[in-house]
């Protein structure tokens, strides 16, 4: 079974479009057997990504930093749960279980954690598969962002071309 680790916002934001694509991607995972490795909150996009999950008949994993368990940020229905100390034992962890990447609309954490699987493939820690879900738009201002950063001889060519620009779940490919 392939395991796509989804980082996302613990909060809602205001756009209900954003809720509605990542139940979209939820309910695709399940559907195509696909586990979900995560944040492991209950709160914000995070907990809709995992309820969506779950409620389609799908296997969720979540990592969660032993500071948040104990702000009861922790969701307790999902299959596996896993407490680390720091945010980047998190990350670690998360990566280490999943096959691939995929950023759905967050804060700064998501970007955090977004930012840190493009640098890893960047260095070749690893070759996994990573996607930015952008029907909304809402990653195009760090879409851009990057495509300046190439041009000003920051950001190689060949990374951009490692992240998968999606709108739709059947688009993301695991090549």
């Amino acid at each position: 079974m392939k395991k796509l680790c989804v980082f996302c916002g613990a909060q809602m934001g205001n756009n209900p479009v954003h809720i509605e694509l990542v139940k979209q991607f939820g309910v695709w995972m399940a559907a195509q057997n696909i586990g979900l490795v995560y944040g492991g909150g209950h709160t914000g996009l995070m907990g809709v990504i995992a309820d969506s999950v779950l409620s389609a008949g799908g296997y969720v994993i979540g990592v969660i930093p032993e500071m948040l368990v104990q702000k009861e940020m922790a969701h307790q229905g999902i299959q596996e749960l896993y407490e680390v100390q720091t945010m980047h034992e998190r990350k670690f962890l998360m990566a280490s279980k999943s096959d691939g990447f995929l950023a759905l609309p967050g804060g700064f954490g998501t970007l955090d954690e977004l930012n840190e699987m493009i640098t890893w493939a960047q260095i070749g820690y690893h070759q996994k598969p990573i996607a930015i879900a952008n029907k909304t738009k809402y990653f195009d201002l760090f879409l851009d962002f990057a495509r300046f950063a190439q041009k000003e001889g920051f950001i190689q060519e060949y990374v951009l071309k490692q992240i998968q620009v999606i709108d739709e779940p059947a688009e993301f490919s695991w090549n």
